[in-house]
């Protein structure tokens, strides 16, 4: 497991797919990508998904992504991507009450068990206390990262 924080956008395409029956379907895939601003995330989603889709491309609707953080599994059947809400329990110094602090991930993982198995890992090694509110699956497909060029331009 690793995890990698920056500015996440998810991304909505649109495409005519060929479904399996040999028909064209329009359909709409949600991805994630790492970007700077909207439009370096327009042109990140084309740029990722030209080599796939041999139909025109559009762009449907992009938004920055609630969470900031992102936890990546190595495991080969870990497929599917769960949004997870988790309250870091910290105490207030000045009232001696406990105070929750809600954060947002997206974690990586075959089911909605190994998702929550991954969190308890990358959250393990840390000193804070926490508690999983909620997890649940997306309909997100991939998530890209940015990657500089062999040649060292971006």
């Amino acid at each position: 497991m690793r995890s990698r924080t920056a500015n996440w956008f998810v991304c909505k395409i649109r495409y005519e797919k060929t479904m399996e029956d040999g028909l064209q379907k329009k359909v709409t895939e949600t991805y994630v990508v790492d970007a700077m601003s909207f439009t370096e995330a327009e042109a990140r989603i084309i740029e990722e998904m030209k080599c796939y889709i041999s139909s025109e491309l559009w762009v449907a609707e992009i938004d920055r992504a609630v969470f900031g953080e992102v936890f990546f599994s190595d495991e080969e059947m870990a497929d599917k991507w769960y949004k997870s809400k988790l309250a870091f329990i910290t105490i207030d110094e000045k009232t001696d009450k406990e105070k929750k602090d809600i954060v947002n991930y997206l974690v990586q993982g075959s089911s909605l068990e190994n998702a929550r198995k991954n969190i308890d890992e990358v959250m393990g090694g840390t000193m804070i206390d926490y508690v999983i509110s909620s997890v649940s699956e997306t309909k997100i497909l991939d998530v890209f990262e940015y990657k500089q060029h062999e040649d060292g331009k971006d």
